[in-house]
């Protein structure tokens, strides 16, 4: 377990988090490159060692840094990227081009031209004109590349509307109407600028129970004889996505991987069996749950205002700007006074944030020990979607984020300031 507790101070990966917070400030985001990479050995022990032609590819979105960029790469996994920005973060960072896959339902030409040219391993084509401005792209550049088509195979996950992307009324993929699906598949394949590499499917995110992966597999398995039988040509690939959940709070039950992908890899053997085909690479794209957990955030406690008989609001120096999922999702988080970890929890407060919005509150009714102004607050299982999703709000600067690892610590994003935020601000020659 990287949280422990020495001398009434909460400790993560070794570090006091009361002294990263004096260190480096607060609000911080703190990750734990321990907890990072045994997740990712979970994933080449229940997966990647474990079925031969397999492959990895971590969602980037969850969490995308320079130094995380390089963690993932010696840990032998792929990326997957959805924007630009993301591919040429992969980039600076000299992450491998062929083990780079790009999704996302509305790439531009920009962004395809710079993965055409930075030469990555896979496109997954999620709308029937993109292979169009593919092709076109690369009969200019003489190239052809691999790709997937990302397909909706209708199943309704349990999961926060806003993360169920599986269900046919979804901005994503290509609808599995017959006569939208197949033409799409016979442009693909006789197309002499795309290696029609197979499908690609995702049905949601935080996911406790396997039954959408299932029904969705099915699906899919479906379109793949049927493209066998119609076109006598196997999809040498098939990404059956990620989603997989982690534990926010008590109430989630997490699941290992093996829940997930065994059964899936039991029902895709026995599949290529009975229909006679070489069983496809299969891929999978784990982010939240690689590093959802490794994160913490720090917070200095500042006003608390106590309305008797109705809420005590305890406000901490950060808040939506550093975390938008609970005003978002009405996302779930716990978390301890991380200066009084030992001391009985005596107060229900609501942890609310420093914006100019009522709906920037981190966790409602949590059980804590007396706090005080200056006591130091850690939120727990932010390493996913936290640091990503920040923004400027209020003009509320960008966090600092710190690695730690067996009791040391190193920034990894410096701490954006004033002058920084506003550097790209101009005033015209007309206001002046």
């Amino acid at each position: 377990m990287d949280r422990t507790i020495k001398n009434n101070t909460l400790y993560f990966d070794g570090c006091n988090t009361v002294e990263l917070a004096e260190k480096y400030g607060t609000p911080l985001y703190v990750m734990s490159e321990t907890a990072i990479v045994e997740k990712c050995k979970e994933i080449r022990d229940t997966f990647l060692n474990k079925y031969e032609k397999t492959r990895a590819a971590y969602a980037s979105k969850a969490f995308l840094t320079l130094s995380m960029c390089k963690i993932i790469e010696r840990e032998g996994l792929c990326m997957d990227v959805v924007s630009g920005g993301e591919l040429y973060t992969a980039m600076k960072a000299d992450f491998p081009a062929e083990k780079i896959e790009f999704n996302g339902n509305n790439k531009s030409i920009e962004e395809l031209q710079l993965a055409i040219d930075y030469n990555i391993g896979r496109i997954i084509v999620d709308g029937l004109d993109e292979l169009d401005l593919i092709e076109e792209i690369c009969k200019e550049k003489g190239k052809k590349v691999n790709i997937l088509y990302r397909v909706t195979p209708g199943v309704k996950s349990d999961s926060h509307d806003y993360i169920v992307t599986g269900k046919k009324d979804s901005k994503f993929g290509i609808p599995l109407d017959d006569e939208v699906i197949f033409p799409a598949i016979e442009h693909a394949i006789k197309s002499p600028y795309a290696n029609f590499m197979g499908f690609h499917f995702h049905v949601g995110s935080q996911l406790h129970d396997n039954e959408s992966h299932l029904k969705a597999l099915d699906i899919v398995l479906k379109l793949i004889k049927d493209t066998k039988e119609k076109y006598d040509y196997a999809t040498p690939e098939l990404n059956i996505g990620g989603g997989f959940g982690i534990k926010y709070t008590e109430a989630d039950h997490k699941k290992p991987y093996a829940y997930f992908l065994d059964p899936m890899m039991e029902k895709i053997e026995q599949f290529s069996k009975d229909i006679g085909i070489e069983r496809p690479e299969i891929v999978i794209e784990p982010g939240r749950s690689i590093v959802g957990e490794a994160g913490i955030t720090l917070y200095t406690i500042g006003t608390i205002k106590d309305i008797k008989g109705i809420r005590k609001y305890v406000s901490v120096d950060g808040g939506m700007t550093d975390n938008i999922r609970p005003a978002l999702y009405q996302a779930k988080y716990e978390g301890i006074v991380a200066n009084k970890a030992e001391e009985p929890k005596t107060e229900t407060v609501t942890i609310c944030g420093k914006c100019c919005e009522s709906g920037d509150v981190l966790i409602r009714d949590a059980q804590v020990a007396d706090v005080k102004r200056g006591d130091i607050f850690a939120v727990f299982s932010t390493g996913a979607y936290s640091y990503t999703m920040a923004s400027n709000y209020n003009k509320n600067p960008l966090l600092a984020t710190v690695l730690v690892k067996e009791g040391k610590s190193e920034i990894i994003v410096k701490r954006q300031s004033y002058e920084h935020m506003i550097e790209n601000e101009i005033i015209p020659d007309s206001l002046k």
